[in-house]
């Protein structure tokens, strides 16, 4: 984990702060003070290029690129897509995605758990300096793997996207809460492995539910085509009505 979140503060376990604690936490106040005033304006800068951002955060390996790319399949003749990967390293998921013909800019963190509004501010610069693009529909914003800190920080998305796949274990809502409370849309992906896994539909749902009574819930596993319709009406709503 990294220091710039806060995930790595000291634990006031004796019940009392020390002066070093207090220190730290305003720190942490001050720099998500500062992200969010920065979100704003990437949130701003998207609506006037008429793009509509959406931010997917999950575990690692729960199916946000591959999700990606069939959503591409799906939309990139319909739409004007633009993609912002976010990795530890590596540029290996937007290599995946620029496969695909569509405008991707990798951001490299070094090591921190999760992406901030300043890292997509220039990134977004570079993603409109690379493609000459003067527009876009959709801003996905795929984010570390992770499913802790990127809760913490707004980017300056219009849509947060929460996926928990099988494999992952259907207790993810109830031990990660964080994740849940501000996003919009829920996804339980890879349910084509529902059959070789103890996962429990019905209480992810519920778990989801109780943090979040606005959450949506989609069942997908886009490799198979299964649920993948209901994901793409959904992005057209968004599109098409600039739901902001």
């Amino acid at each position: 984990m990294c220091d710039s979140c806060g995930c790595t503060l000291p634990k006031d376990d004796d019940h009392h702060q020390s002066s070093t604690e207090k220190k730290l936490v305003d720190i942490h106040t001050s720099l998500l003070a500062a992200n969010t005033k920065l979100a704003e304006k990437n949130r701003h800068h998207f609506e006037e290029l008429g793009a509509v951002a959406i931010n997917l955060i999950s575990s690692p390996g729960s199916g946000k690129t591959t999700l990606l790319e069939h959503t591409i399949d799906q939309l990139a003749g319909e739409f004007r897509i633009g993609v912002i990967e976010g990795d530890i390293e590596t540029e290996r998921d937007a290599d995946r995605i620029r496969s695909k013909g569509v405008p991707v800019v990798q951001l490299t963190t070094g090591g921190a758990c999760h992406l901030d509004a300043r890292l997509v501010h220039k990134g977004f610069h570079r993603l409109l300096e690379e493609s000459r693009a003067e527009k876009f529909d959709l801003l996905f914003i795929e984010n570390v793997g992770n499913l802790v800190c990127p809760a913490t920080f707004d980017l300056g998305e219009h849509k947060r996207v929460v996926l928990v796949s099988v494999p992952e274990g259907s207790d993810k809502p109830a031990k990660y809460p964080s994740a849940f409370y501000n996003s919009q849309l829920f996804l339980i992906s890879k349910t084509d492995l529902l059959a070789h896994f103890d996962f429990s539909i019905d209480e992810a749902r519920r778990e989801a539910l109780r943090l979040n009574p606005d959450i949506q819930i989609m069942e997908i596993a886009a490799p198979k085509q299964n649920g993948l319709a209901a994901w793409l009406k959904y992005l057209r709503a968004v599109v098409n009505n600039k739901n902001y």
